[in-house]
């Protein structure tokens, strides 16, 4: 296992597959209650996600911004994993964007127009990941 306070090229190279992340913020119930999301690795190095306002994981985000966010390598593949942990913030713009490139990357957003409409209709936030401690293991 390796860590440092930022993304190398072989995380983001991971990250940029369509991966399901495991999200957990602080201030939650005890014990911590992790959620599957969609994420991409931004080019600028953090993490970006959305959820919808009024979710209990944007509740407890507004409440203490510190999260974490673990990608592991499905069944079938070697060990690997890499777990980003740091503070986020929350931004209204960008967010139908975001949702359009996810859906696009998790699946196909035209096999599934009336699912991407009724996400995008959804009022969103977008969540950036500010990476200050990322650990990685392969095998």
């Amino acid at each position: 296992m390796s860590t440092s306070t930022a993304l190398t090229a072989e995380d983001v190279e991971f990250l940029g597959r369509p991966l399901l992340g495991l999200l957990t913020v602080a201030g939650a119930a005890e014990p911590p209650q992790p959620r599957p999301v969609w994420f991409e690795a931004a080019a600028d190095g953090t993490i970006a996600l959305f959820t919808l306002r009024g979710s209990p994981k944007l509740r407890h985000l507004e409440r203490d911004p510190r999260a974490s966010l673990v990608v592991a390598a499905p069944v079938g593949e070697r060990e690997r994993w890499v777990a980003v942990a740091g503070r986020t913030t929350l931004h209204d713009d960008g967010v139908d964007e975001l949702v359009t490139r996810l859906a696009g990357r998790y699946w196909d957003p035209v096999d599934r127009a009336g699912d991407l409409a009724g996400m995008l209709a959804g009022d969103n936030v977008r969540v950036q990941l500010h990476p200050e401690k990322v650990s990685r293991f392969s095998f």
